[in-house]
């Protein structure tokens, strides 16, 4: 039997469990986070496996997930942080958002995401079943990036870095995205 994940509601109360991939393929809104770690500055970001179900190689913050049936929102960041990077440091977190994203007919994004940063200088170790690469990303870089290579990134990257950005003090580099008029991306929500 596959993992169960956390079925919410609107305002993230558990409603119910589902098998992971079920949950991707009705669409059913489910509990997730998203963890970026920084530095001076930048930001430690993964290349996805090319193997993944869903945006292999594609960029993503360092580390996403979802909590199993019966383990809390630290647990499960505590736990995928260290078996897709091999980093165990503390986050917090610092803001939550949903959003919705369609694959194809048949494979769904729908997510309550729990946003978490923390600050971490040292070795990354990433599983390559899960990464393809690792990169320490300016923020500036970061921002720019997602408004105008936004086909480079997973669909939750935007939502999920503009909370990450202003959480760890350097919301500005999004104001300063913005070089002209932003691109004709219907997915894009920078």
């Amino acid at each position: 039997m596959g993992d169960h994940i956390i079925l919410v509601d609107f305002l993230d109360r558990e409603i119910g469990y589902e098998e992971k991939m079920k949950a991707h393929v009705r669409p059913m809104l489910h509990r997730a986070f998203s963890v970026f770690l920084h530095h001076d500055g930048k930001f430690l970001l993964q290349r996805r496996a090319f193997s993944k179900y869903h945006s292999g190689g594609l960029w993503a913050n360092t580390c996403c997930s979802h909590p199993r049936r019966g383990e809390t929102l630290s647990e499960a960041v505590e736990r995928r942080l260290l078996e897709e990077t091999g980093i165990s440091c503390p986050v917090r977190e610092v803001g939550e958002f949903i959003y919705r994203y369609q694959f194809n007919d048949s494979l769904y994004e729908y997510e309550y995401d729990h946003v978490f940063v923390g600050e971490y200088r040292g070795a990354v170790a990433p599983n390559r079943e899960e990464i393809e690469e690792t990169a320490w990303v300016s923020a500036e870089d970061l921002a720019s990036g997602l408004v105008e290579r936004p086909l480079d990134y997973a669909p939750w990257l935007p939502q999920a870095a503009s909370i990450a950005l202003r959480a760890a003090g350097l919301g500005g580099a999004c104001a300063t995205a913005y070089r002209s008029s932003p691109p004709d991306c219907p997915d894009c929500w920078l």
